[in-house]
């Protein structure tokens, strides 16, 4: 009697356990059903109230339907310019800064500025030739200041091994990330020129294989040293009207020249496949002004991949959709922009530069590079050179403030603002169509290679709501007051239709 109330007993016990399992299968299953119906679905948001790239709860699509509040319209199918990365820039002010730190706090910013899972992840980098205003670890210098030293004999770059030059900072920060490097040049060596007052600071010819030569060795020694500069260009901010606004007077055709009858001639013989950049120019509307010259010339834009412009107009986005309309199959990249003051700690600045970057990815910029990634608390330390145009108390904002006395690190709202982009927009991504809205809110979508849809959207105002609508369905979003969010799921088709 007593076997057979056990044996009774046991049966009960396996019912209810397989009663269990199956309970616990089945909510796995609705679990998994669930987030198959909302796409994986992500919120990521920084703001004014406290947020810094904070995961929120999942949310999900629902089936179309009507709304009040404003809709924005995503639609991957129709896509344009292809994203090449975002990032900022090396200078030795930045490594001066670092090397203040000590070394577990110097890997932390660096982890937070290049590490693409706990950090900014950033892909895209501008390391200066030679000397710039930030070249701060010593007074203005060039790798060759031997005058008339034609064979470059005399050529080194041992300023840039010291402790506080740039390939200690790449290859410490390459430890962390992996990016591409372009390169332009303030000036080339003084005794090139003609002299160094405005309107003299032109190259004399007989140097212009000098010079060639001169770019092919920096880029030869920076790859002996483990550095690849994926991307040459001639020189930063030339040929401008106003002496405050420029640094050589390199006209644009003679660039043309040096490009297609020595610098290519020569980095070829060399065996070197650096691409070359054309720009670095002031303002965003001098693309159409002063590139023509050079890409309608047949010899010398044939060796043109991409077009690098400057920020300083401010406001001239649309001068680039015209740029790109003229030369659509060449990349447009923000290459420099930046605050000349003291550096900004609060967090609401970081609302300024988000919109400028989506309004810059709006008008077919393919890469976004801030000027200086790392200074004090003081927008410095700066060299100062004024026959190089380089002023005294040259007080500029960073990305990551260091407090070189106190050792305090501040991460600006910049940082937190492009982080959500070069965060989760990847290289090779394209710009998809997004419309609707409101006249509060600036977005821009994206398409990542692993069919990953990104949306970003700046809410310029107080906490509203907004529809995502996508694929017929509809996701209600808050957008908390003067904030960015990130919106990610996963696009089941990973298709791409038209190009625009």
């Amino acid at each position: 009697m007593k076997n057979r109330k056990t044996k009774e007993k046991n049966k009960f016990e396996l019912h209810e356990m397989v009663r269990d399992m199956l309970i616990i299968c089945t909510l796995f299953i609705s679990i998994q059903c669930h987030k198959s119906d909302f796409n994986g679905i992500a919120v990521y948001s920084s703001s004014q109230d406290g947020d810094r790239l904070t995961k929120k709860d999942y949310v999900r699509f629902n089936l179309n339907e009507k709304t009040s509040v404003p809709v924005i319209i995503v639609d991957e199918k129709i896509h344009f310019q292809i994203i090449d990365g975002f990032g900022a820039s090396f200078n030795e002010a930045g490594m001066i800064c670092l090397n203040s730190l000590n070394s577990v706090t110097q890997d932390s910013v660096l982890k937070m500025l290049f590490d693409p899972d706990s950090g900014a992840g950033y892909t895209l980098m501008k390391s200066p030739i030679a000397a710039c205003d930030f070249a701060s670890a010593g007074p203005w210098y060039s790798y060759n200041d031997t005058p008339g030293d034609t064979s470059m004999e005399h050529f080194t770059i041992k300023r840039d091994l010291g402790p506080n030059g740039l390939i200690p900072f790449i290859k410490k920060a390459s430890q962390y990330g992996r990016f591409e490097i372009e390169s332009p040049m303030d000036f080339a060596p003084d005794w090139m020129y003609y002299g160094l007052k405005h309107g003299e600071k032109k190259i004399k010819p007989e140097y212009y294989n000098a010079l060639a030569k001169y770019y092919s060795k920096y880029l030869q020694a920076y790859a002996a040293n483990g550095i690849t500069i994926n991307y040459l260009d001639l020189f930063n901010e030339s040929d401008n009207v106003n002496p405050n606004q420029g640094y050589s007077d390199v006209s644009y055709k003679v660039m043309g020249e040096l490009i297609k009858n020595y610098i290519v001639p020569h980095l070829q013989t060399d065996g070197l496949s650096t691409k070359i950049q054309l720009g670095e120019t002031c303002f965003r509307y001098d693309g159409l002004l002063k590139f023509p010259v050079v890409l309608d010339d047949p010899e010398a834009g044939k060796y043109i991949n991409k077009l690098a412009v400057h920020g300083y107009d401010w406001d001239k986005f649309t001068s680039l959709t015209d740029l790109h309309n003229r030369y659509p199959d060449l990349p447009i990249w923000m290459t420099e922009v930046c605050y000349v003051k003291l550096p900004v700690f609060e967090f609401s600045d970081g609302k300024f530069w988000g919109n400028t970057i989506i309004n810059d990815m709006k008008n077919w910029v393919s890469g976004w590079i801030y000027w200086n990634m790392i200074l004090d608390q003081d927008g410095g330390p700066w060299l100062t050179s004024p026959e190089h145009s380089d002023p005294d108390n040259n007080h500029q904002h960073p990305v990551v403030i260091i407090d070189r006395n106190t050792k305090k690190v501040t991460y600006t709202g910049l940082y937190y603002y492009l982080a959500h982009f070069s965060k989760f927009v990847k290289p090779g991504a394209y710009r998809i169509n997004c419309t609707g809205g409101s006249s509060q809110l600036n977005f821009v979508g994206f398409l990542n290679n692993d069919g990953s849809i990104i949306l970003n959207v700046i809410n310029n105002g107080d906490e509203t709501y907004c529809n995502i609508s996508w694929n017929k369905k509809i996701s209600i979003q808050k957008f908390k007051a003067h904030s960015i969010t990130t919106v990610r799921w996963s696009n089941s088709n990973k298709k791409v239709y038209t190009n625009k």
